[in-house]
């Protein structure tokens, strides 16, 4: 029995291991095709967020599936013998050494805190993915692929792609993973959400075709979301946000027109890190505060129903 148990527990653990690796492999192929640098470098890396969500959700036990879904697809972008294994290390070691430290603050998956937002920033997609950025770019000039001179804009945007799929994809699968289907809610509150939808969607979308920066646009969308639908609507709108920004940076349109490539990276970063803080912290100070008021409320029933009991 305790052996059927052990092997059962094992097939799990590779079934979970195969699965990061699929999802990582079909998530990189989404992200190749906004492609900037090499064919294989780009500002949206959603397999990086999938690859946190999974560390977050299962534990470092399915670092194998990232190592493998990384060395897979770097492997058919440029089958170099040089440059395949640094880059599949750097992509398995950023999302570890980022869960890592978030575990050291005590980060909660639940994303229910202020500190928790800022910690899956700051530590998870700023600080982490400098590993994986430096470990690429400095693969791509070791194995003769990119000229020495090429090697700060390349990591710009490897650095950009890998945070960006960490802001982005991250928050939206750890809410997806408590998301149950609406009950009792009334045909207005579906309008306001397809509302929301759409209306953030136009304020971007003009936003990034404009030449003068109207990008602050989104913002009273995203405090919208954040407020009226707390974390999942939070992140389900600075995908979008992000998704259509990433587009126009890659096409160098709107705001991005005037800017070269490292310009339109470093303008890009700072829009999205904004965006997914507003988006994130707010989505997290509105479940924080919910929960206190949901918590104040059912001491108050009973301490009243106590009341009730003693009175004569």
């Amino acid at each position: 029995m305790v052996d059927r148990a052990r092997l059962r527990r094992r097939a799990v653990t590779v079934l979970t291991v195969l699965g990061v690796a699929a999802c990582y492999c079909a998530t990189a192929w989404l992200g190749l095709l906004q492609q900037l640098v090499r064919g294989q470098v780009t500002p949206l890396w959603p397999a990086t967020g999938i690859a946190m969500a999974a560390l977050l959700v299962f534990g470092v036990r399915v670092w194998p599936g990232i190592a493998l879904g990384a060395f897979v697809v770097n492997g058919a972008i440029d089958p170099s013998p040089v440059s395949v294994p640094l880059i599949t290390a750097g992509n398995t070691l950023a999302p570890v050494c980022s869960l890592l430290m978030l575990r050291r603050v005590g980060f909660h998956k639940d994303l229910d805190r202020l500190r928790d937002a800022l910690a899956l920033v700051f530590l998870g997609a700023l600080a982490g993915t400098l590993i994986s950025a430096s470990a690429g770019s400095g693969a791509l000039v070791l194995s003769g692929a990119l000229p020495a001179a090429e090697f700060w804009p390349t990591w710009l945007v490897w650095w950009t792609g890998d945070a960006m799929g960490i802001m982005v994809v991250t928050p939206l699968l750890l809410a997806a993973r408590r998301a149950r289907w609406p009950r009792d809610v009334g045909p207005a509150r579906w309008i306001e959400a397809a509302a929301l939808v759409a209306a953030t969607l136009g304020a971007t979308l003009l936003a990034t075709v404009t030449i003068p920066s109207l990008l602050f646009l989104v913002f009273p969308f995203l405090i919208w979301a954040a407020f009226r639908f707390e974390r999942a609507g939070a992140a389900c709108c600075e995908l979008g946000v992000s998704t259509l920004a990433i587009l126009a940076a890659g096409r160098m349109t709107g705001p991005f027109a005037d800017y070269g490539l490292v310009a339109s990276m470093i303008v890009l970063q700072a829009f999205n890190g904004v965006t997914a803080l507003t988006a994130l912290l707010l989505g997290a100070a509105v479940t924080e505060r919910n929960r206190t008021h949901h918590e104040i409320r059912r001491l108050c029933a009973r301490l009243s129903e106590k009341l009730a009991r003693q009175d004569p």
